[in-house]
């Protein structure tokens, strides 16, 4: 079939399954938007920002576990796009980022709208082409779906200069991916597997440490009969919240720097660490030569540079987390989850000592009390967006998450701006759940332009803003250590949320009170329109516990008790 650069790429998405593309045209990137026009197999979201549309991508990816697909024209479109690939490549989310480019006797001469977008996407992105002939295109995108959604997954940048969408070649996409440097292994090697699991049965105080890789590679659900066979407890990073279920007694909390005192405890106490989908990253370690450090280290990741990289694995396994674990069922009847009794009482001290919790306040909203309160009224039916800040924190810790999936957040990079797009690509994955948005009232407005997308393609995302007036986290953190100098983090000139939600289309609230909150969450999701509920809050609220940046885990930043009257 002798078909057009741009039709190539209109074909290969439809043969890759895509049925939702996020991107924002320019002169580019035209000649394929002309042929997105001709089209009805997939949908096209035109976002405001190219920053949103690749969010939006990474949303959609999250909460669905296909590949998201932006698209974006050259200059200040890619670079705008830059931060989202970012972004992706720390959380390892599977994404093909078309950009389009000036054509190709341009490059290199400082063209209008020229950049070298190769050049700056290759550090943060797991692969990246620069296409030169049409006849490449067919080859290249089968790869770039291929890459992305295999072995650790990733963004994948595709770069097509103007000519280059205009020529004419042979399509032929029946051709089997072979990447002769590129052959992930997915199946742990059984003999390791085994040596772990004789190493779980002689332990005495294991511990299950979940990251983000167990809910990318749709292991969670065998990661919960792992954990229930063998009568461990676990503990979840900020990645891998929902893995378990909120209510599941094994699950101790989240780890690391807001992590629970109790999970912040046993990861300090454990003798044997059982890390799955996990990258050992600072803020779940602390300080590198405390952590864990009275225990041996069984590690499963796919990704084999990040076995060892941080903490030394004395039982390396290199495989899918899937693949590993239904490995690990299968030979878990050499574990006695009775020998682990003392163990488990340990840490239940630890959670009645130090539990999470935080102090209620009768004439003013606690931040945390609206996040509970979400998932009272909610719970199972809304999906957890959130932008970066405390509010996001408070999400992690206080959400009762009960699936993986659920929970969509910037991780490695923490993005602000990436929670309202991303709930816009989470609502058109999953459009039988609510589409919540927690943010705060610095985050919300580096993205806020996108409340027009959402009303015109009615998704009716609900942002919660959690409004204290300032840029919390960093306000806390000079609170903490620059005593109390609050340099350019005070934000109590904002506008009125309420008219700027109904200025583009949707409906606005502004909540004091518990009752007025109650109300106002209800109404929107009766009324499923784009919304803003925001809330006062305590405006010297922290995120506590806290371990200080570069300190051991144990050495946390707790809740002070309120003395008993």
């Amino acid at each position: 079939m002798q078909i057009s650069g741009a039709q190539m790429v209109i074909e290969a998405l439809i043969a890759e399954g895509v049925d939702t593309v996020f991107g924002y045209p320019g002169g580019a990137i035209m000649n394929v938007y002309d042929e997105i026009y001709k089209q009805d197999k997939f949908h096209h979201i035109l976002t405001r920002h190219e920053q949103a549309a690749v969010h939006a991508a990474e949303g959609y990816a999250k909460a669905s576990g296909k590949v998201g697909v932006a698209m974006i024209t050259s200059g200040p479109g890619f670079t705008n796009a830059v931060t989202g690939l970012a972004d992706a490549y720390m959380d390892s989310i599977p994404l093909v980022v078309i950009s389009g480019q000036v054509p190709m006797s341009l490059i290199g001469t400082d063209a209008f709208q020229e950049i070298d977008a190769v050049g700056i996407s290759r550090s943060c992105t797991k692969h990246n082409y620069l296409v030169t002939t049409a006849a490449d295109l067919p080859r290249i995108l089968k790869e770039a779906f291929y890459i992305a959604s295999s072995g650790r997954p990733g963004p994948v940048h595709v770069d097509i200069p103007k000519d280059v969408t205009a020529q004419i070649a042979e399509f032929d996409y029946s051709k089997p991916v072979d990447i002769e440097t590129y052959k992930p292994n997915t199946k742990g090697n059984t003999r390791q597997i085994k040596k772990a699991m004789e190493a779980i049965a002689s332990a005495r105080r294991p511990l299950f440490y979940l990251g983000g890789g167990v809910v990318s590679s749709n292991a969670a659900y065998d990661v919960r009969e792992l954990v229930k066979r063998t009568g461990i407890p676990a503990v979840e990073t900020f990645m891998a919240r929902g893995t378990l279920r909120y209510d599941d007694p094994h699950l101790i909390s989240m780890l690391g720097m807001h992590g629970s005192y109790a999970a912040n405890m046993a990861m300090s106490e454990t003798d044997l660490v059982i890390a799955l989908g996990a990258r050992f990253d600072d803020r779940v370690t602390g300080k590198l030569s405390e952590f864990a450090k009275n225990a041996e280290v069984i590690h499963v990741d796919i990704d084999p540079a990040s076995i060892s990289k941080l903490v030394n694995a004395h039982y390396p396994i290199v495989g899918d987390v899937k693949n590993v674990v239904l490995e690990m069922i299968e030979m878990s009847s050499i574990v006695n989850p009775e020998r682990y009794e003392g163990w488990r009482e340990t840490i239940s001290n630890f959670d009645e000592l130090h539990p999470l919790t935080f102090h209620e306040d009768s004439e003013r909203i606690k931040p945390q009390w609206v996040i509970k309160r979400i998932g009272e009224l909610l719970g199972d039916d809304a999906n957890i967006s959130t932008d970066v800040g405390q509010h996001q924190m408070w999400s992690a810790q206080f959400y009762p998450f009960t699936r993986p999936r659920q929970w969509v957040s910037s991780g490695g990079l923490g993005t602000m701006g990436f929670g309202f797009p991303a709930a816009l690509g989470v609502k058109v994955a999953a459009p039988e759940k609510v589409s919540i948005n927690v943010t705060g009232d610095g985050s919300i407005l580096m993205n806020i332009q996108e409340l027009m997308t959402a009303v015109e393609k009615k998704l009716p995302v609900i942002n919660v803003i959690l409004n204290n007036n300032f840029l919390g986290m960093v306000r806390q953190w000079q609170t903490l250590f620059y005593d109390k100098r609050h340099s350019e983090t005070d934000l109590s000139m904002q506008p009125d949320f309420v008219k700027v939600a109904e200025a583009f289309g949707g409906i606005g609230y502004r909540v004091t009170t518990k009752d007025e909150f109650d109300a106002a969450l209800k109404d929107a999701v009766a009324k499923n329109v784009v919304a803003i509920i925001d809330v006062v809050v305590d405006r010297l609220e922290n995120v506590m516990p806290m371990v200080p940046a570069g300190g051991s885990l144990f050495n946390m930043m707790l809740l002070e008790k309120k003395e008993k009257k």
